[in-house]
């Protein structure tokens, strides 16, 4: 699917959808569901190569969501691929639920890793990234990251060792939409200058504006030219993108729409 309108059809779907099961939980993650919903419908519906028959398919392109906390996004665009019905994911954190409200291995085919802790998902990919180099294997690993999640001092342990081992089947994607759980990262925990601290550790580094369709396919495709070292993609995204009354609030990190809310959301989606 290269139709960038089909695409962006898509990735309204998706927050929808995403919104949908955040309101039917009560519960969950709505402000970066949103802000990364672009980039998983161009993973999903573009750029990785996998099976929804078979899930365990041993050369599939593999995606890790260590901001497993927003896996609201992931559910829609993988109900979409044709991996399970959408209708399911209403049962989202749900006690027994395979749609845990951050993404479970164990209960969910096509999962490649549980979520839960932040700081983890990179070195969990750098693990799969280097089994591939070792048995011959040509799939990508992609891992997305938040920004906020950044602050995590296991991320740049990850870091150091991706470039020690070259690994440029390995693409590291930052949600950067600039707000975490409290407030503004730059107040928190400033990050600046980002991409000079990635290139400083020996990484490819594209930066890119993590809504533009046609820019995230360019992106992807620069990763898998790399030679010899990992790439990071940091994606420039809005907290909440798509809904006026919840971009750019760190408030709308972790909190449910209430019905009128949700409303008032899906009609600016559709």
């Amino acid at each position: 699917m290269k139709d960038y309108k089909k695409l962006e059809k898509m990735s309204k779907q998706i927050r929808i959808d995403a919104l949908k099961m955040i309101s039917a939980a009560n519960s969950g993650h709505p402000g970066g569901s949103l802000s990364a919903a672009d980039i998983i419908t161009v993973l999903y519906f573009y750029e990785m190569n996998y099976k929804v028959d078979d899930p365990d398919w041993p050369d599939r392109d593999r995606f890790i969501l260590s901001k497993a906390h927003c896996c609201p996004a992931l559910y829609a665009a993988m109900a979409h691929a044709g991996y399970f019905d959408i209708k399911d994911t209403l049962k989202f954190r749900e006690l027994g639920s395979p749609f845990q409200g951050h993404s479970s291995k164990v209960h969910l085919k096509g999962i490649e890793t549980s979520g839960g802790l932040l700081g983890q998902g990179l070195s969990v990919a750098i693990g799969i990234a280097l089994a591939g180099k070792l048995d011959k294997k040509k799939y990508q690993v992609y891992c997305m990251l938040g920004d906020g999640e950044l602050d995590e001092g296991q991320v740049w342990e990850a870091v150091m060792s991706a470039s020690k081992f070259r690994l440029n089947n390995l693409t590291a994607i930052i949600d950067s939409n600039k707000i975490q759980l409290s407030g503004k990262v730059k107040d928190i925990k400033p990050l600046n200058p980002l991409v000079d601290k990635w290139k400083s550790f020996g990484w490819n580094v594209i930066e890119i504006n993590g809504h533009n369709f046609k820019k995230i396919i360019w992106a992807f495709k620069k990763a898998k030219k790399t030679k010899h070292k990992p790439t990071v993609i940091i994606a420039n995204t809005v907290k909440g993108k798509g809904v006026k009354f919840m971009e750019n609030k760190w408030e709308w990190h972790g909190k449910p729409p209430d019905q009128d809310q949700l409303k008032k959301a899906l009609s600016e989606l559709k």
